[in-house]
């Protein structure tokens, strides 16, 4: 069994969505980030880092349990685990860690950050919400151009590096561009995604998650948030 703890943010539903695609059995476990439950001496056990999402595979190998936080390295342990969606032919399998280690280093902090910027920032920022939202969409040039040369990411294959792109991708390309009109192939190869069977079997439980950080926002209010980007009084600087 996988216990999965997290919230609705894309790098939780990444794991969700490979749970999806590989049947394994699981639970989640929610997190209320806006309430600072991933403070809590039960999380930083898991986690120091204090981020979602973190797993507990209960039979991991020789039985024995295992935890794991930081999700490039979830996918991989979740494929080496069952065999699926990472290639052990050497050329095929380093470049889908290339492309997985690109989402992990490129899109994720780049797109957190335009979000930031667009979305929570003060007035007065126009520099740092130009800077982002500029790296956000080269970003989308370079995965357009590139699923012009193959159908997937890492090539003709679905892999953890589709499975990690999709959920940043899929959901903040209208907060960045507004349209697919200019990534003919991003739009392509987003609805071949968005028709997998792992995402059919996990996108209610998606929807659920990120609908709970909605309703966890409008609870927490100002201080939920303060919390949460560390600014206010939870500032360190």
């Amino acid at each position: 069994m996988i216990e999965l703890y997290g919230s609705g943010t894309p790098n939780v539903i990444k794991i969700l969505f490979m749970l999806g695609e590989t049947e394994l059995p699981y639970t989640v476990h929610k997190v209320n980030v806006f309430a600072g439950d991933q403070f809590k001496p039960a999380f930083t056990a898991m986690n120091p880092n204090s981020k979602v999402p973190v797993i507990i595979d209960t039979n991991g190998a020789g039985g024995k349990t295992i935890t794991l936080f930081e999700s490039g390295a979830i996918l991989i342990y979740l494929a080496e685990k069952t065999g699926k969606l990472l290639p052990t032919e050497p050329e095929a399998r380093a470049h889908t860690l290339q492309w997985l280690m690109w989402q992990m280093a490129g899109i994720g902090p780049m797109f957190g950050q335009a979000v930031h910027f667009t979305r929570y920032a003060p007035p007065g920022q126009d520099y740092a919400r130009a800077r982002y939202l500029t790296e956000a969409k080269r970003l989308h040039e370079v995965l357009d151009q590139r699923l012009g040369e193959c159908e997937y990411v890492a090539g003709d294959f679905f892999s953890i590096a589709d499975i990690a792109l999709y959920p940043w991708v899929s959901r903040f390309y209208p907060v960045f561009d507004g349209s697919l009109d200019d990534y003919p192939n991003l739009a392509r190869w987003i609805a071949l995604i968005k028709a997998r069977p792992g995402w059919d079997r996990i996108r209610k439980v998606a929807a659920g998650l990120i609908a709970q950080d909605g309703e966890n926002v409008k609870t927490g209010g100002e201080d939920g948030l303060d919390r949460f980007l560390g600014r206010g009084k939870y500032s360190k600087v």
